[in-house]
């Protein structure tokens, strides 16, 4: 599933990274990736906006608004019994 790319809100400062590697372990969507033994964003567009990469940086190098966008309004459709949608339409949508 791919998300809105212009519409993610995870920012990534590079340059607190102590290369910890815990975003790329808790990621569910492979969000981030190790290259020269620090984090890096491997596909941002992957993002669902869970928050988990941000919960586990210690160095605070990466910022995300957890339970916005499409992933959250996905899964609030579900746990009502409701058509899971995000209200994104159009060609330019990517989700759902």
């Amino acid at each position: 599933m791919r998300y809105l790319e212009d519409a993610v809100t995870l920012e990534f400062i590079p340059e607190r990274c102590d290369g910890c590697g815990m975003c790329v372990k808790v990621c569910p969507h492979a969000v981030f990736g190790m290259e020269n033994k620090r984090a890096a964003l491997a596909d941002r567009g992957a993002c669902m906006e869970c928050g988990a990469c941000a919960k586990n940086c210690e160095r605070e190098a990466i910022r995300v608004k957890a339970g916005v966008g499409c992933a959250t309004a996905v899964l609030a459709g579900l746990m009502a019994g409701k058509e899971p949608s995000c209200g994104c339409s159009g060609e330019s949508s990517t989700c759902g």
